[in-house]
């Protein structure tokens, strides 16, 4: 009997100390998982903190392309490269703020799955989501502006270049007119004398003469060539080299005079508009 309950006692006692060995595994157990998701709640949270620097480094990022888009506006033409640089960085913030994005949705999805409460953490997940959500939106807006200005330096381009072409055309048109202008103005102030003997006069051809007939002005035919070309608004006096001479064109009487300068004859117009406005022809028969 005794035996038997020895037997018994021993058994219990095994029965006891292999359950008590398994709680104190189960125990075990339990404690390196808590140390486990301990460690990754950690590192979770390091992550977010390194994910709050970053998209703080974001939005600084965004204040200078607003603060370059800004200067930019100011002086369109003179910043073409630097609009070329402006979207490439544009470009490279997005890339940037959407790996970010990527990161947070990640760890999103790690904080949902783990037991240890982490409530401030995933408020802080939702607070970057929004700030993310806002970067982007905003270089979206960033990169509408940029096409929106260069959209328009285009047309303004266009419309100086037009201006340009214009402003070209209208140049030359008005340098035609003046050069016309000039042309005839010249035209109509250019006058021909001629002062010569009867018979060099003859031997141009600029007078006629005959056998008891007066000296008579040749109508055409003329050799235009013994005409001296000169301006009338300039002519006003005319050396004659002769002591005695005679005008033979027809010209008002009082708007020139004869004069005797050093015993030479001097024709002296007075009045250039009456002196010239039946002939643009002065001939001159000197003795």
């Amino acid at each position: 009997m005794k035996k038997k309950m020895l037997i018994m006692t021993v058994a219990a006692a095994s029965m006891l100390f292999a359950c008590q060995r398994h709680k104190d595994n189960e125990q075990q157990a339990l404690a390196d998982a808590s140390k486990q998701e301990l460690v990754q709640a950690l590192n979770e949270r390091d992550q977010l903190l390194s994910l709050v620097n970053e998209v703080t480094t974001g939005l600084e990022e965004i204040k200078q392309l607003e603060n370059i888009m800004t200067v930019t506006a100011r002086n369109p033409e003179k910043n073409a490269s630097q609009r070329a640089q402006l979207q490439a960085d544009m470009a490279s913030v997005k890339e940037r703020i959407e790996q970010r994005q990527a990161e947070l949705k990640a760890l999103e999805s790690k904080l949902a799955k783990a037991n240890l409460g982490n409530t401030k953490l995933k408020e802080t997940v939702k607070t970057l989501q929004a700030q993310i959500d806002t970067q982007l939106e905003e270089i979206e807006t960033l990169k509408q502006q940029l096409a929106a200005a260069q959209e328009k330096i285009g047309t303004l381009t266009g419309e100086v270049g037009t201006l340009h072409s214009t402003v070209s055309t209208v140049t030359d048109e008005r340098n035609a007119a003046k050069e016309a202008s000039a042309q005839l103005e010249k035209a109509l102030n250019t006058c021909y004398y001629v002062v010569g003997t009867k018979a060099e006069l003859k031997a141009q051809k600029i007078i006629e003469t005959g056998f008891l007939r007066k000296t008579k002005l040749m109508q055409s035919d003329f050799n235009q060539s013994s005409f001296v070309i000169s301006d009338k608004r300039v002519l006003s006096t005319l050396p004659l080299q002769a002591d005695k001479v005679k005008v033979l064109t027809n010209h008002p009487a009082d708007s020139y005079e004869l004069a005797e300068v050093n015993g030479q004859q001097v024709l002296k117009i007075k009045d250039a508009a009456a002196f010239w406005s039946l002939s643009n022809y002065l001939v001159v028969q000197k003795n």
